[in-house]
């Protein structure tokens, strides 16, 4: 998930297909005398449809696509010939997509499943033709409705990472070299803050042929839900997590108050997000002597399941899948 294809947020303006006008006709064929209306319907104009798709990762394919119009129905012919339904435009979204009405700020819905469509957009009726307004007073009826317009609105689609786990620290926690061990995602790794720009998905494989899909998700710095650093942009990502795994390198200089403003973060952000279930990782333990390691675990909140890991040499790493897999198909995270 490259940085510069890795799109969460488009806002489009999508018009669905107007109806077709219903037929005002009357049978005329030569030997049937006063044959009557037979005008038909018109037909419903082209829906504006959302579909989710689980191979997509990103909204980059609809970024420069800002102007979505479905087809317009078709009008009545006679001979109680209905017109053709206009064609639905179907835009296929990663799953996660919430759709928003860009005036209101109002969510409409939001996609979680692959295969799921949902209608954005209504095509408008198609019109009835005459022949729905004959009647024994009236035979010769000489109206017909013309088809209902199509809706029109300004869309935003905004995207929420959905992932099993998401990994939660601050720039320089590790998180993207664990992703980088645990699964086959190969996010850019360097010494310095703010790597990671986008949130890299990976699939890690677990005992008898199990897997679950862990996110990194961008460093979180303090001040980030006022807007700081990376701000908002991914702090909507960690929505989607069933649970969270906060990451805390062993070289921090105080280790409870570090994990403690990441949870005021999230806090602040939405307070919901600390209903999710959790675990603290210690990382980068190699670099720590055994006197060291045994002065870090007074440090480590009692508050939450901990374990020290190391990416580098591998230890831990079967035991935070253990706790991670155990997590995620607990009650509190279904």
């Amino acid at each position: 998930m490259a940085s510069s294809n890795f799109i969460d947020y488009v806002k489009i303006n999508a018009r669905s297909g107007s109806g077709g006008a219903g037929s005002l006709h009357f049978r005329r064929e030569k030997h049937v005398e006063k044959g009557g209306p037979d005008g038909g319907d018109g037909g419903r104009g082209g829906h504006v449809i959302l579909k989710g798709n689980s191979q997509l990762w990103t909204l980059l394919h609809l970024k420069y696509t800002k102007h979505i119009k479905a087809f317009d129905g078709k009008g009545g012919e006679g001979g109680r010939r209905s017109g053709a339904i206009g064609k639905d435009i179907i835009l296929e979204v990663p799953l996660g997509t919430i759709a928003k009405n860009a005036e209101t700020g109002e969510q409409l819905f939001e996609i979680t499943e692959d295969g799921q469509e949902v209608i954005l957009l209504k095509g408008g009726r198609g019109g009835m033709g005459n022949d729905h307004f004959k009647s024994a007073t009236n035979q010769t009826p000489q109206h017909a409705q013309t088809g209902e317009a199509g809706l029109e609105a300004w869309i935003i689609l905004e995207l929420k990472v959905l992932a099993d786990v998401g990994l939660v620290g601050f720039p320089n926690a590790g998180k993207s070299t664990l992703l980088s061990v645990v699964s086959a995602a190969r996010p850019e790794i360097a010494d310095y803050p703010f790597t990671t720009l986008v949130p890299n998905l990976g699939v890690v494989s677990y005992r008898d042929y199990k897997s679950f899909v862990m996110a990194d998700i961008p460093g979180i710095i303090e001040g980030a839900s006022q807007g700081k650093g990376l701000g908002l942009r991914f702090l909507r990502h960690i929505e989607r997590n069933s649970i969270l795994l906060f990451m805390v390198p062993a070289d921090s200089e105080d280790i409870n108050a570090e994990y403690e403003t990441l949870l005021q973060e999230l806090r602040i952000y939405n307070p919901s997000l600390l209903d999710k279930n959790r675990i603290l990782a210690i990382s980068k333990i190699d670099v720590l002597s055994d006197e060291e390691r045994t002065n870090l675990k007074r440090q480590i909140p009692t508050s939450i399941p901990s374990i020290l890991i190391s990416a580098i040499t591998q230890e831990g790493i079967e035991q935070l899948k253990d706790q991670v897999w155990n997590l995620i198909n607990s009650p509190l995270s279904v």
